[in-house]
């Protein structure tokens, strides 16, 4: 048997909507008056690419309430989609095609990677993406940056996380100033 690492056979995508000085903290409150058909038809590639959606509890939680209720095709594509919520205090979850990782959510995860399969897409979910970052198990980092700075709110990054080496591999600048940025470890 080889010691050489098996490479995924698919990868775990995280995106977020990002202030220039770094928040990640509740988009909905701050990014709507940038969202135009360019920002939805890169969402909805990162969707289309994607056969999981990964959430952290609280994103979980604040989806489950909005997206059973929306209608369209990005709608249909969100509440239609496996759905796995990493959380060590919730028992179940409700919402259609909905699955809690209880446990060792990284030993989970990088089994997941090994199947085959589309993206698995983690949105939202700050402190899973940070550990899937720290973890080495996040193949790419999207961010959506927008041209606004709020002075306060949760960062992706915060003091003392810790180095991470990425490489640019992708970027697009929207005609609103939002800067979409395609990272991967490197």
């Amino acid at each position: 048997m080889s010691d050489v690492p098996l490479l995924p056979t698919r990868k775990i995508v995280a995106g977020l909507f990002m202030s220039l000085d770094g928040v990640v903290e509740a988009p909905d409150k701050w990014h709507f008056p940038y969202l135009n058909e360019e920002m939805g038809a890169a969402v909805g590639q990162m969707h289309a690419e994607a056969d999981t959606l990964l959430l952290g509890r609280v994103t979980y939680e604040s989806f489950a309430a909005v997206w059973p209720h929306q209608t369209g095709p990005l709608a249909d594509q969100i509440n239609g989609i496996r759905k796995l919520v990493v959380s060590t205090t919730l028992a179940t979850a409700d919402w259609n095609n909905s699955t809690v990782l209880g446990g060792d959510a990284i030993s989970a995860l990088k089994d997941l990677r090994q199947q085959p399969g589309k993206n698995i897409n983690l949105t939202g979910s700050i402190s899973l993406t940070r550990r899937l970052l720290e973890a080495g198990l996040l193949d790419e980092l999207r961010l959506l940056v927008h041209p606004i700075v709020l002075g306060t709110g949760q960062r992706l990054f915060p003091d003392g996380m810790g180095r991470v080496p990425l490489k640019l591999t992708h970027s697009a600048t929207f005609s609103t100033g939002v800067v979409d940025l395609t990272y991967q470890p490197a």
